[in-house]
């Protein structure tokens, strides 16, 4: 999915995307209590009916109602209920595996149909999740500014995107897991733009920076050819301020220097080349401002402490 905004924000936007996701339609009967422990980067929970408490081990119990919308931040494990002291009764591990305390599996005992699951079809509660699977490196930044669960009210045009996925996750047609992907993209962009907007959510310093008359023009620029052979002076230059208000400036909004910047860019955008495509670690060094895989392995060894090559077998395979 393409974000079609002018902004730094649409390149950041444009890597959660979803590839495979896993999306799902439980109907529960409370009390119910459910462990999430899949190691998933990132999960949307909405409420159709009834209302769940999202814990997290980074923080207090958050109520979800109807008609809200939460983003919970990954990997680490989190529990959903009807209530916050009730008892976990099935763990959902890696590969979407469910199993009960007692380690029995009923995850295909409790299919209801199509994306659907529970242990009864009646029940009172009915919740819309979808998980992503993996992660692209050139959303870290904005992933990483989340909190642990993030909980946003659905507006209009969020409302009307949240009943087409509910609509389309118990249809088995050609080609629905692109649809439902695309879908859960769209709303997740949606929730995102709406929290960065707001006043008063501690939205990080290179959202705030990208409004800005130079240091924005500088960030559109790094993100529009993080291939050019940028240097302070040439940036600079671009943005028409002398080199030193660039640096300085940049460094106040942003948390760090441009050079800085753009180095942690260039790495996320080379990490995803090389877990998403076929491309050689000298392919990926040019496309991304290197001029040699040499040149493009030292840079990641001396940011990230780890080799492209170590870096590829630590990661979750995306092909």
């Amino acid at each position: 999915m393409s974000i079609l905004m002018d902004d730094t924000l649409a390149g950041l936007l444009d890597g959660p995307r979803a590839r495979g996701a896993f999306l799902l339609r439980s109907i529960l009967t409370p009390p119910w209590s459910l462990r999430i422990e899949d190691r998933a980067p990132l999960s949307l929970v909405t409420m159709v009916r009834g209302r769940a408490w999202i814990t997290s081990a980074e923080g207090d119990p958050v109520a979800v109602e109807p008609g809200e919308i939460a983003i919970v931040r990954g990997p680490t494990p989190y529990t959903v209920a009807d209530e916050p002291d009730t008892p976990v009764q099935v763990t959902v591990g890696p590969g979407q595996v469910c199993t009960t305390v007692e380690g029995v599996d009923v995850g295909e005992s409790r299919l209801l149909g199509v994306r659907t699951w529970g242990p009864d079809p009646g029940g009172s509660t009915v919740m819309l999740s979808g998980t992503y699977q993996l992660q692209r490196e050139v959303g870290q930044r904005l992933i990483g500014a989340l909190p642990p669960v993030l909980v946003r009210p659905v507006d209009a045009e969020d409302a009307a995107l949240v009943s087409l996925l509910e609509a389309e996750v118990g249809k088995d047609k050609p080609g629905q897991e692109l649809v439902l992907d695309r879908l859960l993209d769209l709303v997740l962009v949606s929730v995102l733009r709406a929290w960065l907007a707001s006043p008063g959510t501690g939205s990080p310093g290179w959202y705030r920076a990208q409004h800005d008359p130079v240091v924005g023009e500088a960030l559109r620029l790094l993100h529009a050819d993080p291939a050019e052979a940028w240097t302070v002076a040439t940036l600079a230059a671009r943005c028409r301020v002398s080199r030193a208000a660039l640096a300085r400036r940049f460094t106040a909004l942003v948390g760090e220097p441009p050079m800085n910047y753009l180095t942690s860019l260039r790495l996320a955008l080379a990490a995803d080349l090389l877990r998403e495509t076929d491309a050689t670690l000298g392919s990926a060094a040019r496309q991304v401002g290197y001029g040699s895989a040499f040149a493009l392995s030292s840079a990641f060894k001396r940011v990230r402490g780890m080799s492209p090559r170590e870096y590829l077998r630590q990661a979750v395979p995306a092909r």
